[in-house]
């Protein structure tokens, strides 16, 4: 067992560490190709930062958890809300006026809806997968022509890296990140089977948490920073890409079957915190620390009601 529990940690630390070296050689690169910051953010970062959960998925389709790469995607996003979020506002309270992202949160819900509806039908079929990665597409071609693509030079710093760094680091954060998601996902069903624990409770927990290491860490920086508002647009973004490019790409690879339980609680919980969220923004132009303890509080409770 203590084997097991270090690959576990071994794992999440690769998913982590390749995450950041990724995502830091991939904007590095696509900056000096003259890429502007927010083409940037919407590709390279998003698709950097959400690698983690896209490997531990195909990895556990792949090996017949499916629960693994469902529950992986779907406790990301009540994470990045709740865990997230909420530790970004109890650090940081978050000032967001709403008409800033209400684009945004309208689609996740969205998003977070359509995969309700795929959950009833218990099937993710590949075409199905294809139509969502289209989605995605659409969204980040609408996003770019309605918002001003201008270059912020305090988003080039990442760019001061030379050549062989960049490559360097979006090769070994490649490894990294396929090392990692195997050992995860491999010691994550090892741990589940030996408790009698589902697969899908360590998917939407221990799974869940460590691929979203990355986006914790980008918004607990930022809150440090002072620049907590960054966190919503951070976590907004990676759920929208967890539903459309992490489930999409997966079933396009191999089918994905969803669980009766996971479509009549857990999705309509990411959907419901979704919507929560939404109205806060809405009603208080931003997250102040009692929201985000209540937050935390959440996550807590759902957590302890998941074991």
């Amino acid at each position: 067992m203590l084997i097991t529990v270090s690959l576990l940690v071994l794992g999440l630390a690769l998913l982590f560490g390749g995450g950041e070296a990724l995502v830091r050689g991939g904007v590095s690169l696509a900056l000096r190709f003259g890429l502007s910051p927010l083409i940037v953010g919407l590709t390279v970062v998003a698709f950097g930062t959400s690698l983690p959960e896209l490997l531990v998925s195909v990895q556990a389709a792949l090996s017949g958890s499916p629960d693994i790469a469902v529950g992986n995607v779907v406790g990301s996003n009540i994470a990045n809300i709740l865990l997230i979020l909420g530790a970004t506002a109890v650090i940081a309270p978050i000032t967001m006026a709403f008409k800033t992202v209400s684009r945004d949160l309208m689609i996740m819900i969205a998003a977070a809806v359509a995969m309700l509806a795929l959950g009833w039908v218990g099937l993710i079929e590949r075409w199905m997968g294809m139509a969502m990665l289209a989605s995605l597409i659409i969204y980040l071609i609408f996003a770019c022509r309605n918002t001003p693509c201008e270059d912020d030079p305090s988003d080039t710093s990442m760019s001061k890296l030379l050549w062989w760094q960049e490559t360097l680091a979006i090769l070994g954060g490649l490894v990294a990140l396929m090392v990692g998601a195997n050992l995860l996902v491999g010691s994550a069903t090892d741990i589940a089977r030996t408790f009698g624990v589902s697969e899908a409770v360590i998917g939407l927990t221990i799974v869940a948490v460590g691929t979203s290491l990355p986006e914790l860490a980008a918004s607990l920086v930022a809150a440090i920073r002072r620049q907590s508002d960054i966190a919503i647009g951070n976590v907004v973004g990676s759920n929208i890409f967890n539903i459309l490019a992490i489930l999409g790409i997966t079933a396009m690879i191999e089918p994905i079957t969803v669980s009766p339980e996971m479509a009549r609680m857990d999705i309509p919980v990411m959907i419901g915190i979704s919507i929560l969220l939404t109205g806060l923004i809405f009603a208080l132009n931003g997250l102040g620390r009692i929201v985000g303890a209540g937050f935390l509080g959440l996550y807590g409770s759902y957590v302890v009601y998941l074991y």
